[in-house]
């Protein structure tokens, strides 16, 4: 077991970090599946007694210890080294792509802070299915390699008049628009109320349909955003206006 004396820095990225789904407390023990066994035992090489930083999205991080058994591995849960932070609200809709881009593109917005992955099936979107298993383990990927301690939802393919037709005032949907009249995106920004909920839709890389981008109009609490004066990439477009809201609106204030 863990002496609860031991103290580790609070971002020592250094240290392995494994997502586990079970709850976290001091002094549990926790049963590895057959594939972190072999992650821990095989392909890094730890041994019993090695430690290692787990987290399950709700209850902050800990360190705890491994125990290797024959094909098998627990973990004794020590010392909690991190409070599990606040949520943030902030949604990430999106045409799907193909998939290592999509790949790439999951990866940031967790990094960024998303707290919900939504595919949005437009009319010009190229991807028709999307992977949502594949999508969470690059999300868990993500977190456990940049110390993220909050998961994002992810949500199944949903229809871009479904999104539309969602009737949530509170929530302020920002979608990214190379043909927004306002050309500067702080500006663009400026009406929003920092920390509030928000949505943010990037379209597929053939742009919204005309009558999309009318039906996004007419919608209350949209505010069109647009990326420069450079085309973008899809995935890349999502970094460029995940990092504007952020900065102006998010966490990084």
């Amino acid at each position: 077991m863990i002496k609860a004396d031991r103290v580790v820095a609070k971002y020592d990225f250094r240290r392995i970090r494994l997502h586990i789904e079970a709850p976290l407390r001091e002094g549990a023990v926790v049963d590895l599946n057959k594939s972190q066994t072999h992650y821990l035992s095989t392909v890094l090489r730890l041994k019993t007694d090695d430690r290692v930083l787990v987290f399950n999205g709700r209850d902050g991080e800990w360190e705890a210890a491994i125990a290797l058994q024959r094909r098998a591995a627990v973990l004794h849960v020590g010392t909690k080294t991190r409070a599990q932070p606040e949520p943030t609200d902030l949604h990430y809709l999106f045409a799907p792509l193909k998939a290592a881009r999509l790949d790439y593109m999951i990866q940031k917005a967790v990094e960024m802070g998303v707290s919900r992955l939504q595919p949005v099936l437009t009319r010009h979107s190229q991807v028709a299915r999307v992977n949502t298993s594949r999508m969470r383990a690059n999300a868990i990927e993500a977190a456990e390699q940049c110390g993220i301690l909050t998961l994002p939802e992810v949500d199944e393919p949903t229809t871009f008049s479904h999104v539309i037709a969602e009737d949530d005032s509170r929530r302020t949907l920002i979608f990214c628009d190379e043909d927004a009249e306002v050309a500067n995106p702080l500006a663009a920004l400026g009406s929003v109320t920092p920390r509030s909920p928000i949505s943010i839709l990037v379209g597929p890389e053939g742009g919204f349909a005309e009558d999309e981008r009318r039906a996004l109009l007419e919608r209350p609490n949209v505010v069109r955003l647009a990326l420069g004066p450079r085309i973008l990439r899809a995935d890349t477009a999502a970094v460029a206006a995940l990092a504007l809201v952020q900065a102006v609106l998010g966490d990084w204030r």
